[in-house]
């Protein structure tokens, strides 16, 4: 690594927590919202439900070509392609076959695009008793710009067993024909690797995948030289990293973290230098950082980027390998540009797009320090694609008040409007997202989101209140738009939604994701209570109008929230939840990784086991096809409650999986109205 690079990996520290001389108010505030019309009406449920009308662009390496999702209907999702030199003429429009779903897309060459779809599926079961079960099938193709040919990845047919899934792992710039793609075995999650032509479909397996080993990582040059196995040290299960000097060069241990441990070493990156990688750990500090790491010295060798509020990410590259950037976890998730002309870039379309930056008092959980650092007050803008030349650089403007917006940047200067997600959408009703903290009861300083409605409307508070936890509980929230629709939907309709990141959250640093160890429904479910109180205590919550509603763990949180008897809820409202934490220890302990490295931080209350006690109307939610949070989870719940006489409401949601990915076209729709209906006439005495 050169002195020069090395100054600009330090400045990028400095940089990155610019404002520490400024002045500042405690919350991040958003930009003056937009006048309100007379009579404006909220958006409607459809209108948040629809499928966006543009999402997940690609630009081609030789920035001839984009390519995106979009759905003219609102309903049917459709791969479209544009010429970048002629942005305003009418795109190629492909439809993907009659039984999937597009779902994402990217460009692998010039010419050729790897398109991911989705269909319902129903696969017979060999163990637990037998019978089907209904779930999701991602398939991916490869196909060119005119959707001529469509070719599943090494020639495979789709039949009643569930095929291998396949992903790309290299598109290898410097080669013309052919890329790298991992084929998982759906039944033991080993990849196999695959160099395939992507004109003939040809291929040929470069690597056989093992029980043992996994996270194979190219370098630069497309050559499989990183991975990670798992091994056993006096009974501590670990990680160990494998790595080859060269293509050639055999195998060899660099490093290992203990899964007990809970600090990952994990390689994030290769170097133009052959011997040099970049690795990101958390090992003896709160903020992961990424170091330089020397493969023929086995030595750790200097932070190259680190933030000292927030997580490091990963770099951010070139076809070339060369380094752009950097990652890292902020409000959301934002990069450091070090290359010149990226960050020239960057600053250009702020300006061009009216992207303004407050300075943000933050106390640090770790630390109890305060420091400053610059914002986006509510909208942002970011880099999400370029051309190998840099001439073309895609971007999208959003925000937690703005809908995504996406644009191409030409040679730097010339800004195209390629198309917005929600055309047409009435943003003026939105609330208003700020970011915020609070102190739990043991002192703890807790980060949350905080919308409140639109003062113009609905006067200055306080609000009907909706506690709204995040999943995982290994998750987060960012200040960006909310594709689901739970936070905007409620805010313009007059409630305030507070999306505390409790401890157990991960991205804010290790103290506050390891306070969640074995607290599920105890210290956990405080940090939502003590948020919900700090809202009283500040006028934003009306006392006696607030609700809990949460997905996945947050519908784990909701049935939490009903069985404690704190008083603070009038009902709750529980989406694809875990009912048993004993039965998700069940399956945690299946796996001797995840015995060591997860199943300590789960564990606490069950509220199946506690039915009885719940004193507040619950309404339940679940998709039919979830795999993972299966729906017997709520099923359990609602007839210990029915069993119990407790007041319970449960909706069945047709073809809906876990992930937002696997909804289906509808059911956002069908779900905020449902929750709508119930808060308004079923939660407590007589509504919300």
């Amino acid at each position: 690594m050169t002195p020069q690079f090395r100054t600009l990996c330090l400045a990028a520290v400095a940089i990155a927590v610019v404002g520490l001389a400024f002045a500042a108010p405690s919350l991040a505030r958003q930009a003056p919202a937009p006048a309100i019309a007379a009579g404006a009406a909220p958006p409607s449920a459809d209108a948040f439900g629809r499928e966006p009308a543009i999402r997940g662009m690609s630009i081609a390496p030789d920035g001839k070509h984009i390519a995106a999702i979009t759905s003219p209907d609102g309903k049917t999702p459709y791969v479209t392609i544009w010429r970048t030199d002629q942005p305003d003429k009418p795109p190629v429009r492909l439809a993907c076959n009659e039984r999937a779903v597009c779902q994402g897309v990217r460009f692998i060459k010039n010419d050729r695009i790897f398109v991911t779809v989705r269909q319902t599926w129903t696969t017979s079961l060999t163990q637990e008793g037998g019978g089907t079960q209904k779930r999701h099938l991602i398939l991916s193709y490869i196909t060119d710009l005119e959707g001529k040919t469509w070719r599943l990845p090494f020639g495979e047919s789709v039949n009643e067993e569930i095929p291998a899934t396949s992903f790309v792992l290299d598109t290898l710039p410097g080669d013309p024909r052919n890329i790298l793609v991992a084929k998982t075995n759906p039944f033991v999650g080993s990849a196999d690797i695959y160099k395939i032509d992507v004109y003939t479909n040809a291929s040929r397996r470069l690597y056989i995948g093992s029980d043992k080993y996994g996270q194979e990582q190219t370098d630069i040059d497309g050559e499989i030289r990183a991975r990670q196995s798992i091994g056993f040290e006096n009974g501590n299960v670990y990680l160990a990293q494998w790595v080859r000097a060269t293509a050639s060069a055999p195998w060899v241990e660099h490093f290992r973290w203990y899964a007990k441990d809970r600090e990952p070493k994990e390689v994030v990156g290769f170097t133009t230098d052959p011997n040099i990688i970049y690795v990101r750990s958390s090992a003896g500090r709160d903020k992961a950082a990424i170091y330089e790491y020397d493969i023929a010295a086995r030595k750790f060798g200097e932070v190259v980027f680190e933030h000292k509020l927030f997580e490091a990410g990963f770099p951010v590259t070139a076809h070339d390998g060369r380094v752009l950037g950097f990652s890292y976890e902020a409000e959301s998730s934002r990069v450091y540009w070090t290359d010149e002309k990226m960050a020239s870039y960057d600053k250009g379309l702020r300006q061009a797009l009216g992207i303004k930056t407050v300075p943000v008092a933050w106390t640090d959980t770790a630390t109890g320090a305060t420091n400053r650092y610059a914002t986006p007050d509510g909208v942002g803008v970011s880099i999400i694609g370029w051309s190998n030349d840099l001439k073309y650089v895609l971007a999208v403007k959003s925000g937690p008040r703005q809908p995504p917006e996406y644009y191409l940047l030409t040679d730097g200067g010339k800004l195209s409007l390629l198309g917005k997600a929600r055309p047409g959408f009435d943003v003026t009703t939105l609330g208003d997202m700020r970011l915020v903290q609070y102190a739990a009861r043991d002192g703890l300083v807790i980060p949350a989101l905080l919308t409140t409605p639109r003062k113009e409307i609905y006067g200055p508070g306080p609000y009907p209140t909706i506690i709204h936890p995040h999943g995982g509980p290994w998750g987060r929230d960012n200040m960006t738009w909310d594709t689901t629709g739970w936070v905007q939907y409620f805010a313009s309709r007059g409630y305030a939604v507070l999306q505390p990141q409790f401890r157990g959250s991960e991205g804010w640093g290790q103290k506050l994701w390891r306070a969640g160890d074995a607290q599920w429904g105890l210290t956990m479910q405080d940090d939502k209570d003590d948020g919900a109180k700090w809202l009283i205590t500040q006028g934003i919550a009306a006392p006696d109008r607030i609700v809990m509603h949460g997905y996945s763990y947050g519908g784990y949180s909701a049935m939490a929230a009903a069985v404690r008897p704190n008083g603070l809820y009038q009902c709750a409202v529980a989406g694809a939840g875990v009912a048993s934490v004993d039965r998700f220890r069940e399956l945690i302990n299946q796996n001797r990784f995840g015995r060591e490295f997860q199943l300590p931080a789960v564990d606490g209350m069950s509220p199946l086991k506690e039915a009885g006690k719940v004193s507040i109307p619950v309404f339940l939610y679940h998709g039919d096809r979830d795999t993972t949070v299966p729906i017997e989870e709520s099923e359990r719940f609602v007839s210990a409650l029915r069993s119990a006489g407790k007041p319970v409401k449960f909706l069945v949601l047709k073809d809906m999986g876990h992930q937002i990915n696997l909804w289906e076209a509808g059911q956002t729709a069908e779900m905020l109205t449902a929750i709508d209906d119930y808060l308004r006439t079923e939660c407590g005495p007589g509504g919300l």
